[in-house]
């Protein structure tokens, strides 16, 4: 990647990081003073490459943080209720802490029915109703990864929220909806696009922050930046690219997340963190 702009990149590397550093930490101590090793269970339907490639990054990861993982394998041909039955199970088992359910599901499964399948108290990539409910209240619960990520890098590199007009093209219950809750927590002024957003181009130059989350390869062209803002890209493409066109965006830009290396190691991190977290949590302990 050339950069020839003015924009300071957000190192989403680094700063994950130091989120790694800290929950491996807390994962020894907490094996230590309980003899309880935190432990997330992975569950994978089906045998979606890029899907199989993401579980084994977050499972060597684990490795590496002193976090036990444990994996669900199911073929493309389970039910709802098959995969229903398997996350039950995960959430019954007092020896699972946290619970990550590979998304997208093959087509024929209700991904919504799955998620609710999991503990609210291991949903640790913050998927449920119920932990969408106590982000957008402001209640103690699992956030989402990638909007929780999204904060921490805001916060690192001290984006003021209060009173800046945000924008987040996307609306994922996963990503667009949270990272949007999060941002009015923030006291932002936040408006949501979609594909049906008329003049998109017009209200991306409008926002200070700009998050593109929309999964469409360089969607946000470059002239839709407006001067000075920060743009957080969470989409990723094969071949590296984003939904900003990166090098325009950068000129126009005063933060913006590089593709890979800046929303991506951020969401691990946060899994990781918020695995430990629900570990200690669950064994009655304070980190």
């Amino acid at each position: 990647m050339t950069l020839t702009s003015t924009a300071r990149l957000m190192d989403g590397t680094a700063v994950a990081a130091r989120i790694l550093e800290a929950a491996t930490r807390d994962a020894a101590a907490l094996a230590r003073d309980t003899g309880v090793t935190p432990c997330l269970a992975t569950v994978l339907v089906g045998d979606d490459p890029a899907s199989a490639t993401y579980v084994r990054m977050k499972q060597n990861r684990c490795a590496k943080a002193g976090i036990r993982s444990r994996h669900v394998a199911l073929p493309q041909s389970a039910t709802t209720s098959e995969v229903v039955e398997a996350v039950s199970a995960l959430s019954a088992d007092p020896d699972v802490h946290g619970i990550l359910v590979q998304h997208p599901a093959p087509a024929a499964v209700d991904e919504r029915a799955v998620f609710e399948a999991i503990d609210p108290a291991k949903d640790v990539d913050g998927v449920t109703l119920h932990s969408f409910a106590a982000l957008s209240f402001g209640l103690p619960g699992f956030q989402s990864c990638t909007p929780g990520g999204v904060m921490r890098l805001l916060r690192e590199y001290g984006v003021e929220l209060a009173g800046r007009h945000a924008v987040v093209v996307g609306r994922s219950p996963i990503l667009g909806k949270p990272i949007g809750m999060l941002l009015l927590a923030g006291d932002a002024t936040v408006t949501y696009c979609h594909s049906r957003t008329v003049d998109l181009p017009e209200i991306t130059r409008s926002a200070d922050v700009l998050v593109a989350a929309v999964g469409r390869p360089e969607l946000i062209r470059g002239g839709w930046v407006k001067s000075g803002a920060v743009v957080i890209d969470a989409g990723y493409s094969p071949g590296n690219v984003g939904d900003v066109e990166f090098e325009a965006a950068a000129r126009r830009a005063s933060l913006i997340t590089p593709v890979p290396g800046g929303v991506g190691p951020m969401t691990i991190a946060v899994l990781l963190e918020q695995t430990v977290r629900a570990a200690a949590q669950q064994l009655g302990r304070s980190l």
